[in-house]
């Protein structure tokens, strides 16, 4: 077996992973949950000024840490893309989601090395780092594979809510404008209120004085209450037909494998499909 190989089975085979390749990625969860940590740590001021050296010294060995983990990655893509030459196997493998969370997870560091100073936003912009515990959890995985599917449905439904946000605030725009013009002075202006109601928050800064306006209020609030539900209910859909469908999957490749009497061989050629599944190979 090559290095590179070795090392794509450390990183990328956790299904199969071996005491060392738990070790690492064991290690990796801790280093990025400790960063998300240590970045809400920071942002208490006296706390940074007195430890500024320590901090400092933590965000380099991360970085350290997490440049290697990327380049490795990028190093050993190819050999999940055996058929491609390396450029484009590695092009690939760098444009993935996944991939683009790592690259953003050290990006912030560079670029304040570059400028020459610490700039605020790039500093919180590392908290970007906790999506990478994506890599590490099936639940996380199965959620952006239901994003991906669910893609489709999830932009139609925020069409129709901009399609009411828009009709909710010029309603209210008609009927409290000459009555309530602080807050229903103009559409841009009673947008603040439709995107509360339609969310059903309702912060109460903003409310209809009129009794038209109550009542084309109560009629918004109702409507909201069923669109706020709209993409929770696409997103429960698609997440119980990913569990089943893997599930199915997983029952398919058992019944492949056991005609030779052979499992494990079998499954390292599709590791992905136990993910979200709670059954374990032995």
């Amino acid at each position: 077996m090559t290095l590179r190989r070795r090392a794509f089975d450390f990183l990328e085979h956790r299904p199969f992973e071996t005491g060392p390749a738990r070790l690492i990625n064991w290690f990796l969860v801790g280093l990025i949950l400790v960063n998300v940590i240590v970045v809400v740590v920071e942002s208490v001021e006296w706390i940074y000024a007195e430890h500024q050296q320590l901090f400092d010294a933590f965000e380099i060995f991360s970085v350290a840490v997490f440049t290697v983990e990327y380049l490795t990655r990028l190093w050993c893509s190819a050999e999940s893309r055996p058929g491609l030459r390396g450029i484009r196997a590695r092009f690939l493998f760098a444009v993935q989601p996944m991939s683009l969370i790592d690259l953003a997870a050290i990006v912030p560091f560079y670029l304040a090395v570059m400028v020459g100073f610490d700039l605020r936003f790039l500093r919180v912009l590392r908290l970007l780092r906790i999506f990478k515990l994506t890599r590490y959890s099936s639940a996380l995985s199965v959620l952006l594979d239901v994003l991906r599917e669910e893609a489709s449905s999830l932009v139609a439904g925020l069409f129709i809510m901009i399609v009411l946000l828009v009709v909710a605030a010029s309603g209210a725009y008609l009927v409290e404008h000459q009555a309530h013009p602080d807050g229903f002075g103009s559409i841009p202006d009673a947008m603040w209120w439709a995107v509360a109601t339609l969310t059903t928050v309702g912060y109460g800064d903003v409310t209809p004085i009129t009794p038209m306006g109550k009542i084309f209020g109560a009629m918004v609030t109702l409507i909201g209450v069923g669109m706020a539900a709209l993409p929770a209910g696409i997103i429960a859909s698609g997440m119980t037909s990913q569990l089943h469908r893997r599930r199915a999957e997983l029952v398919e490749e058992y019944r492949v494998a056991l005609k030779d009497g052979t499992i494990i061989p079998c499954l390292r050629q599709n590791p992905k499909i136990i993910m979200g599944c709670d059954t374990k190979v032995v």
